[in-house]
Formats: C-alpha cells, sequence, structure tokens
C-alpha cells in the first residue's frame, strides 16, 4: 500500500510539473531582434528542442506522455537508490538482538522487537513467532514451512517493487516508436495534398527529423532506466541471498530450542 502511494505521488507531481511548464510555455516570449535569431538559428538550427516549447512543438501531442514518464522514472531512480538497501532488508542490529533473545528463549521479546522493525527479516521472524506461539503444538517441520512461505513473498515483493522501473523502460521507447509513427503519418498526409517538387521533399525530410525526435526521446529515457533496473536487480538478488542466509541462521536457533524443550519434556 505504501508502494503504491508512492507511485500515485510520483505521477502527480509530473502531472503538475508539466502543467507548470505548459502554461509558462503559452506565455509570450519576449520578441528578439531578427538579427540575432536569424544567427541562433544559423548556429543551431536545433537549439529550440533544448526547451520546453520547443520540444513539445517538434515532438507533438506524444511530448506529455514523455516528459510524465521520465519524471516517473527519475522519481523511481532516487526512490531505490534511498531504500533498496541492506539496512531495510536485514541489519546487523537485528541480528544480535535476535540472536540474545532465541538462546534465552524470549519468544516474546523478539516478537516486540519484530514489531518496532521495519525490516523484512523482521516480519519473517515476526511471522514465524505468531505461528509458533499461536499454535504451540505445531511441529517444527510446520514452523519452518511459514517462514520459507514468508521468505519467498518478501522476496517476491522486492523484486516486484523494483520492476515498475523495468516497465518504465520498456514503454518509453515504445511510446517514442508511436510519436514518430504518428508524426510520419501526419507528414505524408500534409505532403499529399501538395504538388510533387523540390519543396515537398524538403517539407518531408525536415518532417521525418521531428518526428525521430520522438523515438530518440524514448530511448533517453528508456536506456537509463534498464540500466538502473538491472543495477537495482543485482542488488536485490544479492540483498535476498543475504536475508536467506539469516533466516536460515534464526531457524537453526530455533531448531536447537526445539530439541532442547523436547529433551527437557522427556527428561521428566
Amino acid at each position: 500500500m505504501h508502494r503504491k502511494i508512492l507511485f500515485a505521488l510520483a505521477v502527480l507531481v509530473a502531472l503538475v510539473f508539466t502543467m507548470n511548464l505548459t502554461v509558462q510555455a503559452q506565455q509570450p516570449a519576449p520578441a528578439a531582434p531578427a538579427a540575432v535569431a536569424a544567427s541562433a538559428a544559423d548556429e543551431n538550427p536545433y537549439g529550440d528542442v533544448l526547451t520546453f516549447s520547443g520540444f513539445v512543438k517538434r515532438t507533438g501531442v506524444m511530448a506529455y506522455p514523455l516528459i510524465i514518464l521520465s519524471m516517473i522514472a527519475f522519481f523511481m531512480i532516487v526512490l531505490f537508490a534511498l531504500t533498496v538497501r541492506q539496512g531495510t532488508v536485514v541489519s546487523d542490529a537485528f541480528m544480535n538482538s535476535a540472536d540474545a533473545l532465541i538462546r534465552k528463549q524470549d519468544y516474546l521479546g523478539l516478537l516486540a522487537v519484530c514489531n518496532r522493525r521495519n525490516e523484512c527479516i523482521a516480519r519473517i521472524t515476526s511471522k514465524t513467532l505468531d505461528f509458533a506461539t499461536r499454535n504451540p503444538t505445531a511441529s517444527f517441520e510446520e514452523v519452518k514451512e511459514v517462514t520459507e512461505a514468508e521468505g519467498n513473498r518478501q522476496s517476491s515483493l522486492l523484486l516486484a517493487r523494483i520492476a515498475y522501473l523495468g516497465d518504465v523502460g520498456a514503454i518509453a521507447p515504445m511510446l517514442g516508436l508511436l510519436g514518430t509513427t504518428l508524426g510520419m503519418i501526419t507528414t505524408f498526409h500534409e505532403i499529399s495534398g501538395k504538388g510533387v517538387g523540390g519543396s515537398n521533399q524538403l517539407g518531408l525530410a525536415q518532417g521525418v527529423s521531428e518526428a525521430l525526435l520522438c523515438t530518440a526521446s524514448g530511448l533517453v529515457i528508456g536506456i537509463p532506466s534498464l540500466m538502473f533496473y538491472a543495477i537495482f536487480r543485482g542488488k536485490v538478488n544479492r540483498l535476498i541471498s543475504e536475508m536467506e542466509a539469516a533466516t536460515t541462521h534464526l531457524m537453526a536457533l530455533l531448531a536447537v530450542q526445539y530439541k532442547r524443550a523436547a529433551r527437557a519434556v522427556a527428561g521428566q
């Protein structure tokens, strides 16, 4: 639920920022001398693409989805860079506390520690202890199955979280290609209504170059998104391995305590 709220906030911020830029682009710009404007156009004919109004003018209606998608990608990259770390999955402080409390057989105290921590390993331990305390007659194998199921769920949540960035990297080039296709259709439609001549060839070349800006924009968004997705995916896989090792360690300690309790009952 928390991730859905963050994603909705990212979309809302992108929409608001785009609307503000649109209003600014619609405001009349101060008139520049004709000589200065002509010299600037001769030096860099595509310089206006770097501005918001020029980018929207050259790429058409698909400029707005591409801009929103780029903001979402940037927000996700920053968010995952801050949140996808070892402290949010498994920490040494929790493992030391859990190790000491399990050896003391203070399961209620460990459950209280788990409820105060916001880590994946804490959720797994909390689920295990909750099942064990509610079902005192359950065997260790049944408790282990609950632990493995919760561990698989936490791993799936970690991978699904960063999958949104991969989706952005896959959608952005397709949106750029769609914008290019729409631009080509519009260009050919306009040229088909005119006579054949050199001016038509010039207009066709200009229209194609402007339409291809959509594809370039989609690739500019998609390539970094997929690169960061690959980086975060490798980091998440490493954190999942550490989480599995920590879970195995805690389950081994619980198994020792179960055997000790069984020997005590048999001795009585």
